[in-house]
């Protein structure tokens, strides 16, 4: 296992994270990819750790807030030392049918770091991270209530998940402006199937210097080829979350299944390794429901990947150019200019 620094801090965490999603049992729409019991968290965090996985994120609302009573009672289960875990949570989803029962206010912000605690069954949370934009609250008034929450020691580092990059610039621009405390990492989704991140959001994060933590990295599943041969059963054969354009997915499902056996090994392992081998990615949440998934996500640590083998796969899921993208060639001079001291000129 590798461990990479979150952002601009000194904090190392393992380059896989176990996501906890799958934790408890939810209702509606979600069902599906939960289910896993306290045994079996047990399990999966047991083997996890052995791993070298050091790396744990959950939310307030997974399974309504059971899959962070499960984390912190495999924790304790298993006699893990708190000091030797990286725990991350989220707020901002409704918790609730009231008005105040969602958001970045204050009021909210304040109100479920305490649940998060108390469900955990810890004194901090080291990455507490917003959930989502809440267009409501004004900025100042999240990023003030977040900076308290880190000088009263119950939040070690903050972040975003599921921002628009001139969301995330803002925000980083009023912490500046307020001298708080720095949004240090971003969760969103990335994977084969789904490269839309590399458009606007990863430029700004290399840019910038923040975490990225990569959710869904096998598109629910889709990359692990089970739904080709007609699946009925799974997270996407419920809910296609998140979304995939098959028919561009194909080629890509080819081509995992070509290197995969080159590689001789499986397919979630070479799509997990395609983002493991990204500079920009600091580590790859694993949601699985059982042991048996984990130990075949983890032989993606033991794969290198070949430059023929990158190739093939951007190749495969490549995104179509958009505007200004397809306009940005033009500036290709300098940067040439700008990382080799030379200036090319271009006929």
């Amino acid at each position: 296992m590798k461990y990479k620094v979150l952002g601009k801090t000194g904090l190392f965490v393992s380059e896989m994270c176990l996501g906890t999603m799958t934790f408890g049992q939810s209702a509606g729409r979600y069902a599906a990819a939960s289910g896993v019991t306290q045994k079996m968290a047990d399990d999966i965090i047991r083997l996890g750790f052995d791993a070298g996985i050091n790396f744990i994120d959950t939310a307030n609302v997974y399974a309504g807030g059971q899959s962070e009573e499960i984390v912190g009672k495999s924790i304790r289960n298993l006699g893990l030392a708190r000091k030797d875990l990286v725990i991350s949570t989220k707020m901002g989803h409704a918790t609730g049918d009231g008005p105040n029962d969602g958001g970045s206010s204050r009021y909210h912000i304040m109100n479920q770091v305490k649940e998060s605690l108390k469900r955990l069954g810890t004194d901090h949370i080291d990455l507490y991270q917003l959930h989502g934009w809440d267009a409501a609250t004004p900025l100042d008034e999240t990023i003030r209530a977040l900076d308290d929450l880190v000088t009263q020691g119950l939040v070690r580092y903050i972040g975003i998940s599921n921002w628009a990059a001139w969301q995330i610039q803002k925000a980083l621009g009023k912490t500046e402006q307020l001298n708080t405390v720095r949004f240090e990492s971003v969760q969103a989704y990335y994977s084969l199937a789904g490269r839309d991140l590399e458009r606007e959001i990863l430029p700004m994060l290399e840019s910038e210097n923040l975490g990225l933590m990569v959710f869904s990295p096998l598109a629910g599943g889709y990359l692990s080829g089970k739904y080709r041969s007609g699946e009925s059963t799974g997270r996407r054969a419920t809910i296609q979350f998140p979304p995939v354009d098959e028919v561009k997915g194909e080629p890509v499902l080819a081509a995992l299944q070509e290197i995969a056996t080159g590689h001789n090994t499986n397919m979630p392992a070479i799509a997990l390794a395609w983002l493991l081998q990204k500079r920009s990615v600091t580590s790859v949440i694993l949601g699985v429901k059982h042991k048996a998934q984990l130990e075949d996500n983890l032989k993606a640590a033991n794969v290198t990947l070949s430059e023929d083998d990158i190739k093939k796969l951007n190749d495969a899921s490549e995104l179509t150019p958009e505007y200004p993208g397809w306009m940005m060639g033009s500036s290709a001079p300098r940067e040439h200019l700008l990382s080799t001291g030379e200036l090319t000129k271009q006929y």
